[in-house]
């Protein structure tokens, strides 16, 4: 199973490192539009950010979620956005043959406070991938408004989306 996670997530990471491929500058760091005011890049350090802290807080067995680096190079640089992804692809590929067997302690803020639950790597790196999918949905509304088409299939929708109404974006 962790291996077909991996593979989801890495599909779905090469999906942004096409996107980024596509777009200019500008378009990747354009925080025009309300009620946000977001940018892309914004977007995709934010998914960065939350594979990092699965990443940093494994070997203590501490993610905590709410720790996130928010390195702002990865906002506005599409070039340092793309190797962190090359660069976390290779961990997460490392991560196959790892033994998981054991209970991951994860801490969020869920509004009212930080609370920390038990994870395995599996439903984190799941959890991890839905919420890349949910941001690229975001991205492709931020690209809409801009007037920027990009075709790249599936990008945005969940992978339980009917097939006829998925058109990419």
């Amino acid at each position: 199973m962790k291996r077909l996670i991996i593979s989801s997530i890495n599909h779905n990471l090469n999906n942004a490192v096409a996107l980024l491929k596509s777009i200019d500058s500008k378009t990747y760091c354009d925080a025009s539009l309300g009620p946000y005011y977001s940018s892309i890049g914004s977007h995709i350090r934010h998914t960065l950010d939350f594979f990092d802290c699965i990443i940093n807080g494994l070997d203590s067995n501490d993610i905590d979620l709410t720790a996130r680096k928010r390195d702002e190079i990865l906002s506005t640089d599409k070039a340092a956005a793309i190797q962190h992804i090359y660069n976390l692809q290779e961990t997460l590929l490392s991560y196959v043959d790892v033994n998981t067997d054991y209970l991951i302690h994860v801490t969020d803020n869920m509004g009212q406070g930080k609370v920390t639950v038990n994870y395995t790597l599996e439903s984190i790196l799941a959890h991890a991938n839905s919420h890349t999918v949910h941001h690229y949905a975001t991205i492709g509304y931020i690209l809409n408004h801009l007037g920027k088409e990009v075709k790249i299939p599936g990008f945005g929708y969940n992978p339980t989306t009917p097939i006829n109404k998925r058109e990419g974006i």
